[in-house]
């Protein structure tokens, strides 16, 4: 059994003090070796009367962690520069958070961003707001203030969600915290002022999470759509702001969906891989085709960072798609490097995406994932929005697939930006990036025609078009 340098000394010190702890007692050191029994199982909220169309509960499936070398050997190096640069270090995750909280998480927002000062501090920063939250929803619940409980629901989903993410097995911390989640997001969803609906689809076999989300003020008759596919570290509470949406704001409704290997897929043990998600992409059109609000001539797909990579092989398995937007991307073939030279959390949290806990399998099984014989057959108009700088996946590599599009297309490229698109002068003076996938995709459902054309936003915001010939 190989033992890493941090677990070796963690146990020398444990059994040490142990057996200093037995001969003050008279307790023998092989009594004392003898290890306590197991804690009891966490007891899991019982959602069955708020989704009786859900799929029994997860359960602790025995995997442990992926065993990756720089997460190991780098910990302490990731440790001191969460402590520069803060809970921000790799990702805008607490901005895209607030951007969809709205301006009363601001303090928990700030309070957040000040206990992190190390990666362990993550799972109970976002724990104590989430359970907080939650109290707080039910006492506005019970005295009839339902603006109040529905906010506080919302907020509270989000958190135990975030929660979530540090934690790369399916133990039963997670799950507890993954079904927190789905039941303050259930009881917000009975008092949101739009109808909002659990969504479960039916993907190989199994079932797919997501949630239906209707236009503001939608009465009848039917609307368009979009398929909503998060990124890696993105989930779908998160996907749908709790006020003044972009889609739906706009008349479109939205299905957003943790596909195969998503957060909560991946809890239910629904893992990643193409041929996955090349039978999700008809999955999750027939799923919206057959509600009877939604226009089955106008779905689009929309996906953030490794979205924009499930969501191309999703668009390209299924050529009922109107239009695909997406943004921030993850088109690397391979993936090497997001997976080989960014921050250790992104390989980790892929490899429990994955199901593959040995690297050196999971280096193998990467490779499978390209957009490479799949783009080419999309026929859809296509949208990219993307930055100058990505770190995760360069530039070159957007602009390869974008020429291999047999279909109209449109890259736009904001100067000086990274991954997260935003936070330089080309997002701020220039189109936002964010309502300009919203308005463009709003356009092809009305039937306005698309120019293939390559956008550079420079840092004074003005727009520089080139025509793909």
């Amino acid at each position: 059994m190989s033992m890493d340098r941090r677990t070796f000394v963690q146990s020398a010190t444990v059994l040490a003090a142990g057996a200093a702890g037995a001969v003050s007692t008279g307790v023998t050191v092989a009594q004392a070796q003898v290890p306590p029994a197991a804690p009891p199982a966490i007891a899991l909220p019982d959602l069955r009367a708020l989704d009786p169309t859900a799929p029994p509960p997860p359960k602790p499936d025995g995997m442990h962690a992926p065993t990756m070398r720089r997460w190991t050997e780098q910990r302490w190096i990731l440790d001191n520069i969460i402590r520069a640069n803060g809970i921000d270090w790799d990702q805008a995750r607490l901005p895209g958070l607030a951007a969809a909280l709205g301006p009363e998480a601001t303090a928990d927002i700030a309070a957040i961003r000040q206990r992190v000062q190390k990666f362990a501090d993550i799972t109970p920063a976002f724990e104590a707001p989430a359970r907080r939250r939650e109290a707080r929803a039910i006492e506005a619940e019970k005295s009839g203030e339902r603006t109040a409980a529905r906010d506080n629901y919302f907020m509270a989903a989000n958190y135990w969600a975030s929660a979530q993410w540090p934690i790369d097995e399916n133990n039963d911390k997670n799950i507890f915290f993954n079904q927190k989640k789905r039941e303050c997001y259930l009881k917000y969803a009975k008092l949101a002022e739009h109808r909002v609906e659990p969504a479960w689809i039916p993907v190989q076999g199994k079932a797919v999470p997501g949630w239906f989300h209707l236009p503001y003020g939608y009465q009848s008759g039917r609307v368009p759509a979009v398929v909503a596919i998060p990124g890696m570290d993105g989930y779908k509470e998160r996907s749908v702001a709790l006020n003044g949406d972009r889609y739906l704001s706009r008349g479109i409704a939205v299905l957003v969906v943790e596909g195969p290997g998503q957060y909560e897929s991946a809890v239910h043990g629904i893992r990643v891989s193409v041929p996955a998600w090349q039978a999700a992409g008809p999955a999750m059109f027939n799923w919206l085709a057959a509600r009877p609000e939604i226009d089955a001539q106008k779905i689009g797909v929309i996906g953030q960072s490794f979205g924009s990579l499930f969501g191309t092989i999703a668009a390209a398995a299924e050529a009922r798609y109107m239009a695909v937007a997406v943004g921030a991307t993850c088109l690397e073939p391979g993936c090497h490097t997001i997976f080989q030279e960014a921050s250790p959390t992104f390989k980790k949290r892929f490899m429990y995406m994955s199901g593959i806990t040995d690297e050196a399998e999971f280096d193998k099984f990467r490779l499978s994932l390209t957009w490479e014989g799949h783009a080419e057959k999309i026929r859809a108009p296509y949208l990219c929005v993307a930055g100058e700088f990505d770190e995760l996946c360069p530039l070159e590599n957007t602009e390869r697939m974008i020429q291999a599009l047999k279909s109209p297309k449109q890259l736009v490229i904001y100067a000086d930006s990274r991954h997260s698109v935003g936070g330089v002068p080309s997002t701020n003076l220039g189109p936002a990036p964010a309502l300009l996938q919203a308005e463009w995709m709003a356009a092809r459902f009305a039937g306005k025609p698309l120019a293939s054309e390559r956008w550079f936003v420079d840092s004074s915001g003005r727009i520089n078009k080139t025509v793909y010939v």
